[in-house]
Order: C-alpha cells, then sequence, then structure tokens
C-alpha cells in the first residue's frame, strides 16, 4: 500500500513508519520542512502546511493516518492550550482538503484521538459504546478534533478515530519520566493511587493500527489501550518490581497540581477504558497485562 502520515516524525509516526516500511509498504511522511530528513527506503517526505506544499505527490494514496498536533506536555497556558486545539483542528482540515482534492480517494482515514475523550472517573468504566464525552479541556478538544475527521466520511472514506491510551516504551513517551524516580530509589504512588491508567505498549498500537487498515468493517471510534487497565499503586508496584526498585515515597497530589497546573490531570486524573471494539474485531494483544509489557520493556 501507498500510507501518508502526518506526524510520520513522532513517537508513533516513527515506529509506524518502521513497521510499515518493512512490511514492503510506501510511507509519505507530511511535514512543514523535508530538508535534512534522515534517508529510509520506501520513504517519501512531503511538504505541506505552507504556501509551497506539494501534496500533489499523495495521488494513488491508499490510506492517511493523521497523527499532528501540538504535544500536550508542558504547562496549559491559555496560549498552549490553543495550540493544542487549533494545531489538531488545522492539520486535520488541511487532510480534508487532500482529500477532496483527489480522483482516487483513499480508502481509510486513521485519525488519531485520546481516551481524555471520555473524561475522568474513578469509578466508571468506559468503551466504544460510552457515546457521552467528558466536560474537560482534553474531552472537548478531542470531541472536536473527532468531529473534523469524520467529515471525510462525505468522501466514501472509512474513518477510524484511535482513541490512545497511554502508551508505553522504554525510551520514548511518558513511560521513562515515569521511570525515573524509580531508577532513582524514590518511586512511589502518585496522588491517591485509586486512579486508573488505561495504558497501550507501542508494539501493540502498530499491530492494532495495522489490523485496522486491513479490517474494513472497523470504523468509528477504537480504543487503543489494554484489556486490563490498572490504578496507579498498582503501575507502580508493578513498574518497580520491572525495574528491581522499591514502590514507597508517596507525591501528594496538590504537590503534582502545583507544579504543573492543570496539566496534572494526566497524571492525577484516570478513566478505567476498555478496548471493547478492537477485542470484538478478533484482535489479539501482544501485551494484554501490564506485567508483560513491562516485562518486555525492561528485559534484560
Amino acid at each position: 500500500m501507498k500510507i501518508a502520515i502526518s506526524g510520520g516524525t513522532g513517537f508513533v509516526g516513527e515506529a509506524l513508519t518502521d513497521h510499515f516500511t518493512s512490511q514492503g509498504h510506501h510511507v509519505f511522511i507530511l511535514t512543514r520542512n523535508p530538508s535534512g530528513k534522515p534517508v529510509k527506503e520506501h520513504v517519501t517526505y512531503v511538504k505541506w502546511l505552507t504556501d509551497d506544499a506539494e501534496t500533489d505527490q499523495l495521488t494513488g494514496i491508499d490510506a492517511i493516518i493523521n497523527l499532528a498536533g501540538e504535544t500536550i506536555n508542558g504547562r496549559w497556558t491559555e496560549e498552549k492550550k490553543e495550540k493544542i486545539l487549533s494545531s489538531r483542528i488545522q492539520a486535520t482540515r488541511e487532510i480534508l482538503k487532500i482529500i477532496e482534492s483527489m480522483e482516487s480517494k483513499p480508502h481509510t482515514l486513521i485519525n488519531a484521538s485520546a481516551i481524555g475523550y471520555y473524561g475522568t472517573s474513578e469509578s466508571e468504566k468506559f468503551d466504544e459504546n460510552t457515546t457521552r464525552s467528558g466536560d474537560d479541556f482534553l474531552a472537548k478538544v478531542t470531541e472536536e478534533w473527532e468531529s473534523e475527521a469524520q467529515k471525510a466520511e462525505q468522501y466514501g472514506v472509512r474513518v477510524v478515530l484511535t482513541r490512545f491510551g497511554i502508551i508505553l516504551d522504554k525510551d520514548e513517551g511518558a513511560l521513562p519520566r515515569m521511570a525515573l524516580p524509580y531508577k532513582l530509589y524514590a518511586g512511589g504512588p502518585l496522588g491517591s493511587g485509586d486512579q486508573w491508567y488505561s495504558w497501550i505498549h507501542i508494539r501493540d498500537v502498530v499491530g492494532l493500527m495495522d489490523y485496522i487498515l486491513h479490517q474494513e468493517t472497523i470504523e468509528g471510534p477504537v480504543n487503543a489501550t489494554s484489556p486490563h487497565p490498572v490504578q496507579m499503586d498498582d503501575f507502580g508496584r508493578i513498574l518497580g518490581k520491572a525495574l528491581g526498585r522499591p514502590h514507597w515515597l508517596p507525591l501528594p497530589g496538590f504537590v503534582l497540581r502545583t507544579a504543573l497546573g492543570e496539566m496534572s490531570t494526566l497524571i492525577l486524573d484516570g478513566q478505567k477504558v476498555f478496548p471493547e471494539k478492537a477485542l470484538k474485531h478478533g484482535y489479539k494483544f501482544t501485551y494484554p497485562t501490564l506485567n508483560s509489557a513491562l516485562t518486555a520493556i525492561y528485559e534484560r
């Protein structure tokens, strides 16, 4: 296949690019600045979101994966929150313009999203049948982002909305920052420890998105999370065990809220999310449990 990826040089995008090219597919990475990018077999860099964009190179594309957007890391000032939302909407609207201009449309658009759609709760269970979104900032961002992406359906394109949980990888994403206190023998529960962490190994992110591309009956929201979410205290204990370090030093929630502001919701408030649609359609998780995922990541 010919697959276009926006955000293709990021954490998830690089993992997908390496996977798809190893399978013999050709990946077109959408970027504002193609110059200076590493030369890779079966990879073409395509300039976009500029006045001299070269998106006409995407003729004949089979699928588009849209991962583009301002990182949510960092203190959420009003300016930062505006960038988080506007960057996602701008990129998605550009994807729609590209699709509209194509004589032969791609068969699939996989648009990134997040389990933040559901809001936070320590007691509720969420899956793709949950139609009510939350009322916090991230819920509103994902709701608007998904709504924009679904407009591709008017062109006969299948739209899948992958709602990512916490993506686990040894060197990228949230896990290295979560592991650092443990490596310093200072790991322990964050806040109450009761908040739910819905997570997924990076290998299953790649596996699930590849599976979605080949399963034409999958559409709409898909939770990209393990079938076994855990509470923060359990997450820390399993992480400590994988690293051979104690889980003992609690960090009060008010300290994190003071240090991180509104962004602390990513750590202190959680969602118990299940991948019902992935399981229903037959996807087999490589790492269904946190113990198996962290053992694989930190195996020596």
